[in-house]
């Protein structure tokens, strides 16, 4: 037994030891890029500096990923007032699909020399870049949850784009626009903000907010009701690698007085858990307890509760419910 335990523990900590490894690494090739000119001549100059600087796959596409998300930017005013759809015709499929490989080529171009573009423009730049290195990516379009409404939603649309990359024979997910910043309700505007959670992110909290077309990946079937149904998760969830096992939906059914469990893997005692009620004012959670690797509470609900409830990390908000009262 004592063996058994010895052996469990250095598992554990040679796991917790390859992270911080991956961790230090990915923070050198960061600040590698981050001394890089904001402009380069050409898309080859850029591509033929990152094929100098760094010799893994690996690191050339998280190269990449660091640059246009440190560089470029979302341009708010183009998805407000996006452009009329380009119409053109063609005599066979080569042709067709010569002219849609110019317009792309005119759109990445005009991303790279503008340095602003929508989800379109980052996913062919990062395409785009990561063929002249010698990698191979895909552009994914499909679903994007990042809004309070998302939770509960009848179905999906498609209104975002993101890549693929293989590297070392397995297929990473990349969001690059999200990698450069967010929207912020509050302000109304774009904040740029470098962070690094949207490359190589793990396909759980990846598909807790992304949604294909296709409603696969890699030929794996996605659960359409976990996309839509689901809670709506913030960046520090993923960035502190916690899950949410209790409730199994985002969507809270409950009367004036029932008290709902919660627990949130990756989550103590000892840190400060709350959420807001509908004057804003921060309210504990109750009989908070460290269960299976995790934090167990409850909230009683009642009417200071509104159709909403999200949960604060600190001051960082990690995951919100959507409250139906009945």
């Amino acid at each position: 037994m004592k063996i058994k335990k010895l052996f469990l523990l250095f598992l554990f900590l040679n796991v917790i030891f390859l992270q911080y490894t991956l961790a230090q690494k990915n923070s050198a090739v960061d600040n590698i890029v981050l001394k890089y000119p904001k402009n380069f001549s050409s898309t080859e100059e850029l591509a033929k500096r990152i094929d100098t600087d760094f010799n893994t796959d690996y690191d050339k596409a998280r190269a990449i990923y660091c640059w246009i998300a440190f560089n470029i930017k979302y341009d708010f005013d183009a998805f407000l007032n996006p452009p009329k759809t380009q119409r053109f015709s063609y005599r066979s499929e080569a042709e067709k699909q010569r002219k849609i490989q110019e317009f792309n080529n005119e759109i990445l171009q005009k991303t790279f020399k503008s340095q602003k573009a929508v989800c379109e423009g980052f996913t062919l730049l990062y395409s785009h870049l990561a063929s002249l290195v010698g990698l191979k990516s895909q552009i994914i379009r499909g679903d994007s949850k990042t809004r309070l409404s998302d939770i509960g939603r009848k179905n999906t649309e498609s209104n975002h784009a993101w890549n693929i990359v293989l590297i070392d024979g397995k297929w990473r997910l990349i969001d690059v626009t999200w990698g450069q910043g967010y929207y912020n309700e509050n302000k109304g505007a774009m904040i740029k903000e470098f962070s690094s959670i949207y490359f190589d992110t793990p396909p759980a909290y990846f598909f807790a907010k992304h949604f294909p077309d296709s409603g696969t990946f890699l030929g794996e079937k996605l659960s359409k009701d976990d996309f839509l149904n689901g809670p709506l998760i913030y960046n520090k969830l993923i960035e502190n690698d916690s899950e949410i096992t209790a409730p199994d939906s985002g969507i809270i059914e409950v009367k004036n007085g029932d008290k709902v469990t919660f627990r949130i893997k990756n989550i103590s005692k000892s840190d400060q858990v709350y959420y807001l009620n509908k004057r804003n004012q921060p309210v504990k959670i109750e009989n908070p307890k460290e269960k299976k690797g995790g934090l167990e509470f409850q909230v009683t609900f009642n009417r200071n509760i509104g159709q909403f409830i999200t949960f604060y990390l600190y001051t960082n908000s990690i995951v919100s419910f959507k409250v139906i009262q009945k």
